[in-house]
């Protein structure tokens, strides 16, 4: 009985490690995959529970009614496995920005030719992108680095690294430094791409890999990289929304693809069009369907679709300088550690805008007490903030930005200070100017960008529209277009 038991239970492997690569598994796409998976789990665990059953049957009717009992409370634990897990892989993000240890810090990945600059290259050229980031723990750590190309959708493209990358399919991160007259200690590590070991050779998405000792399994971080061939011409406006209730609220975007000498044979499946706003993948509204052709045109202008909530200009702060206060700040300690109060943030959710300069976003690591804010930049502790009418009963506000990737969890959270009728929370970030919004969760898990910051049509924001084409018959997708759009330049 023991040993048919035991191996009922070594059909199904068990693996308690945090991400899925560490199991020795892909991370589930789609939630079809997890049904996939889940129901050949269902079927070897039934198939091998009619070795408990005849086992069983040479026991007495006692047993054999606890087999049956045994046996239908196995299908239902199954299905209500089933159901979760299929549920849990909507959630997957290893195909997204992400920072898997909390010692990882001040993550930046940009184009060179700006700092904070969307992370795209145009393939065959001398663009670079640049990847930087801190390790609070300091000393050296033994990082490697690769590439991995994915479809429009952050999947996998499933092709062999020899038909995606030039040289080598790793490479191993070799320039590192120490920080040199700051309290928080930390080694700063950085890389630039393409490089003379890892050269992407197609376009498309790109999915840049950190992780430990040669180890793919133990990832740091995970980055998005854009690399783009132009063929498509594009030509964009902005618009007042067709929906009366959204116009002073929303901005709306038609836009004309011509795509030349390219060969569509079926607009709707070989060109797809996403647009992003201020680089959130979050936002990303994705066309397939043109309005109407004309010639080479494709034009998009469908009344239903491109239609942004302008939200509000990005909240923010400057700490290049720990020995003064500047326009956000109300206090700063410095002793055994750098301290920095805040001014209490207002609820924003009204109909009155009001201009105010932002970075859209992003953050800047800057230190003008310094000479190289890579090293030479402190950390401090930001005391954030922030009054509203919204009980805790309703739900909670949440601290995102570029920083922290718009991560929505236990990090950003905030929790609410009944003594004084606000609610609060620290983050530890490095030295610059930083760009920050609330963003307000429900009591049923339902976000809500605008509910403490309110939303209008004349806010600047950045829009990034990239044009992706798989041809009748391609393996994978290419990018071929990408425009960087502004509300408030022509």
């Amino acid at each position: 009985m023991k040993t048919v038991i035991e191996r009922f239970l070594g059909t199904y492997p068990r693996c308690y490690a945090k991400t899925p690569e560490a199991c020795g598994q892909r991370p589930l796409n789609s939630p079809f995959d997890g049904v996939t998976r889940d129901m050949f789990v269902l079927g070897v665990m039934l198939r091998h529970s009619k070795h408990v059953w005849w086992t069983l049957q040479k026991l007495s009717m006692r047993a054999k009614a606890f087999a049956l009992t045994l046996r239908v409370f196995l299908f239902f634990c199954v299905l209500i496995n089933l159901f979760f897990l299929s549920s849990h892989s909507f959630a997957q993000s290893t195909y997204d920005n992400a920072v898997f240890y909390h010692e990882i810090k001040s993550v930046e990945f940009y184009n060179t030719v700006k700092q904070s600059s969307f992370p795209i290259i145009t393939l065959g050229t001398s663009e670079k992108v640049q990847l930087a980031f801190d390790n609070l723990q300091g000393g050296t750590q033994t990082y490697y680095y690769t590439l991995e190309h994915c479809d429009a959708n952050w999947n996998s493209s499933n092709l062999s690294t020899a038909e995606y990358l030039q040289s080598y399919t790793e490479d191993k991160i070799t320039d590192y430094s120490y920080s040199t007259n700051t309290v928080q200690k930390y080694t700063h590590y950085q890389l630039k791409l393409p490089n003379e070991n890892i050269t992407p050779k197609i376009t498309g998405n790109y999915i840049l890999k950190v992780y430990e000792d040669d180890d793919p399994t133990k990832l740091v971080l995970t980055r998005r990289l854009y690399v783009v061939s132009p063929k498509v011409a594009i030509t964009a406006e902005f618009v007042q929304s067709n929906d009366n209730a959204s116009r002073q609220t929303n901005q709306k975007i038609n836009f004309t693809l011509n795509y030349g000498n390219l060969r569509i044979q079926n607009p709707g499946n070989d060109i797809r069009t996403l647009i992003m706003q201020n680089a959130r993948s979050e936002t990303a509204q994705l066309n397939t369907q043109p309005t109407y052709i004309r010639g080479t045109q494709l034009i998009y202008s469908d009344v239903n679709t491109n239609d942004f909530p302008g939200g509000n200009e990005f909240r923010h702060f400057d700490t290049r300088s720990l020995k003064l206060n500047t326009e956000r700040i109300l206090h700063i300690y410095r002793d055994t550690a750098n301290t920095v109060l805040l001014l209490t943030d207002p609820d924003r959710n009204n109909p009155n805008y009001s201009f105010q300069y932002d970075l859209n976003g992003a953050f800047y690591v800057l230190n003008q007490d310094g000479t190289d804010p890579r090293t030479d930049a402190d950390y401090a502790r930001m005391f954030f903030t922030l009054t509203t009418k919204k009980s805790p009963n309703e739900g909670t506000p949440y601290i995102a930005g570029q920083f922290n990737d718009y991560k929505l969890d236990d990090n950003s959270k905030m929790t609410f200070d009944a003594t004084n009728n606000r609610y609060q929370t620290t983050q530890l970030l490095k030295q610059g100017v930083y760009d920050y919004t609330y963003v307000w969760v429900d009591k049923a898990g339902k976000t809500d960008d605008f509910a403490l910051e309110g939303t209008h049509f004349e806010t600047e924001n950045d829009y990034q529209l990239l044009v992706y084409y798989h041809p009748a018959g391609a393996r994978w997708d290419e990018l071929v277009g990408y425009q960087l759009l502004n509300t408030t330049r022509k």
